[in-house]
């Protein structure tokens, strides 16, 4: 298999009646006035990556609720605050799950977008997902005034696989919230950013 692909997910937050959708408006809200524009319908990523090895699906997700234990988890990190994250409450889950499930799919405004990566890449790729800096979800971790969350995964394995992730941006003239923090965390001045590979 000479190439790979990437399905980029764009999903509603909130879809699904997940209580997120309350914070997250709040959220908008406040960003929206400070910003002097109006509020932008929020969306959160997701990747499905087709490989030799199969179909994983890749996603950020609170260690608890409907879907937490369910396979794939290949890190962990805190919520909130770092001391919180010695409770499961405040916990989150990175997954890489072969033949995994995106449960709020049904509710995608838009077909993915399909991303094409030369099958070595695309390896790689799924071998990052363990490596991605685990942050303290909800906070200003890289110093762009935007959250750690989910699509900051994303964004940050789009990047590091030599994806433009600033060029991707989510329908219905959305928002994605931590979209940026992902890109300035694959810069090489970060910590966990991939080392360039050596000349020579």
């Amino acid at each position: 298999m000479s190439e790979a692909q990437v399905a980029l997910w764009w999903l509603p937050v909130g879809a699904g009646g997940h209580v997120v959708i309350h914070t997250s408006r709040w959220w908008e809200l406040y960003r929206a006035r400070r910003e002097g524009r109006p509020r932008r319908p929020l969306f959160h990523a997701a990747l499905e990556v087709f490989t030799g090895q199969g179909r994983h699906v890749i996603e950020m997700a609170p260690a608890w609720g409907r879907s937490a234990g369910s396979g794939g988890v290949v890190a962990t990190g805190p919520v909130g605050l770092d001391w919180l994250g010695r409770s499961r409450l405040f916990r989150y889950e990175v997954r890489c799950l072969r033949d995994g499930e995106i449960p709020d799919r049904a509710w995608a405004p838009t077909p993915p977008t399909l991303l094409s990566l030369a099958a070595p890449e695309a390896d790689a790729l799924l071998r990052r997902v363990a490596s991605v800096p685990c942050h303290t979800w909800g906070r200003d971790a890289v110093g762009v005034g935007e959250m750690w969350n989910s699509n900051s995964l994303v964004s940050w394995l789009l990047q590091t696989s030599g994806i433009d992730a600033s060029a991707l941006v989510p329908p219905d003239h959305g928002s994605a919230p931590g979209w940026a923090a992902g890109i300035e965390a694959a810069r090489p001045a970060h910590p966990g950013a991939p080392m360039e590979p050596d000349e020579g």
